[in-house]
């Protein structure tokens, strides 16, 4: 009985001890986890940032290259915003007619044709330049409306009007586009000539970006953390659907460009339309500054990463770093804010739902701890 009582003391006086523990330990990291900020002028940012003298000049840097940029006025970030996003397979889905439609090039004002009449050498012409309104002049049957045509349908067209003139009953006639001038598309973003481009028969998105030069290789952003090049890294077309006409939009078609590149998702090699713009986004990075064993940019190689991932990424925190005043410096709207995170909450508490996400452009500071 006495070894019943003592036991049932014991176990009464360790759920106590625990219990204080755990008071403790929420006194200590208890509150929000994250608190936010809104920084009005620079002074106040250095204040409630605490830099060392060391990473000033790296927190005026970013302040230059990033904080500066008004993301406003980012016409392509507007246009992405305003418009419909969709896959290619969803893309096709809803427009059923656009695989065939673009896959035959339509001749457009200022292409040049070549016109062969098999067997009739004095009607065929080379060099034949289509005029801004979309006809040409061809022997015998004067002027030809060929613009928004297929070449197959040019062919037909003027062998009717060969036969209905009499001239020819049966003429087998020829067209190809011998320079494309009449239709353009645009490759922008992550290229290495970027800009406007003619848009030839049966182009896909490969086709596009290798008349831009190509790929610009990240590394050329000087980032320290590595691309995982199996990550699936997203391009997009921006395509206007309804051109000229009342119900005229822009639509955003997202492709895996990583598959693509690669070899696993060859749908997203789509037909490119006129007017089309091919935008590859150049790399997202995050930064970081202070007690990390690896300051410096990060590419992201996914599309979340946690403040706990990306202090990971640098190698993890230094013996002096004050864990539970890790700072992220962001810009949302024009507005600067700064977000102090409790990261020995995060991590050691459980409470990793809490792990607030990196956004591009974001920069991580971790300051010294001074106990």
């Amino acid at each position: 009985m006495n070894l019943m009582i003592d036991n049932n003391f014991s176990l009464k006086k360790l759920a106590f001890v625990l219990l204080c523990c755990l008071v403790l330990s929420a006194c200590a990291l208890g509150g929000n986890v994250v608190t936010v900020t809104e920084v009005s002028d620079s002074a106040q940012a250095m204040k409630a940032l605490e830099l060392k003298k060391a990473d000033l000049a790296k927190f005026e840097e970013y302040k230059k290259t990033v904080v500066a940029k008004d993301p406003g006025t980012n016409t392509i970030s507007d246009l992405l915003q305003k418009s419909a996003s969709m896959s290619v397979s969803e893309y096709l889905a809803k427009y059923p007619d656009a695989k065939d439609a673009i896959s035959d090039y339509r001749i457009g004002g200022y292409d040049v044709l070549s016109v062969i009449v098999y067997e009739e050498k004095d009607l065929s012409r080379e060099n034949v330049r289509v005029t801004a309104e979309g006809d040409i002049t061809f022997p015998l049957i004067g002027r030809v409306k060929v613009v928004d045509l297929t070449t197959t349908e040019v062919e037909r067209l003027i062998a009717k009007m060969l036969a209905e003139k009499e001239y020819l009953l049966d003429a087998h006639v020829s067209v190809m586009v011998v320079k494309y001038e009449g239709r353009k598309f645009s490759v922008l973003g992550a290229v290495f000539t970027p800009g406007l481009y003619p848009l030839q028969a049966r182009e896909r998105v490969l086709d596009g970006i290798s008349k831009a030069g190509g790929l610009a290789s990240a590394a050329a952003k000087g980032s320290t953390g590595a691309r995982d090049e199996s990550q699936a890294l997203e391009g997009m077309i921006i395509r206007t659907i309804n051109p000229g006409k009342p119900d005229e939009k822009k639509i955003i078609i997202n492709f895996d460009l990583q598959g693509l590149l690669k070899g696993r998702d060859q749908n997203a090699n789509i037909f490119l339309a006129e007017n089309d713009v091919l935008y590859i986004p150049t790399a997202d990075y995050f930064y970081i500054i202070g007690e990390v064993k690896t300051p410096g940019s990060y590419a992201f190689t996914k599309k979340e990463i946690t403040i706990a991932e990306a202090i990971s990424m640098a190698g993890g925190f230094t013996r002096i770093a004050s864990r539970n005043k890790t700072r992220i410096v962001r810009v949302e709207k024009g507005v600067e804010k700064i977000f102090e995170v409790k990261m020995d909450a995060i991590t050691q508490s459980g409470k990793m739902t809490q792990a607030m996400s990196i956004r591009p452009n974001d920069l991580i500071i971790v300051p010294e701890s001074f106990f």
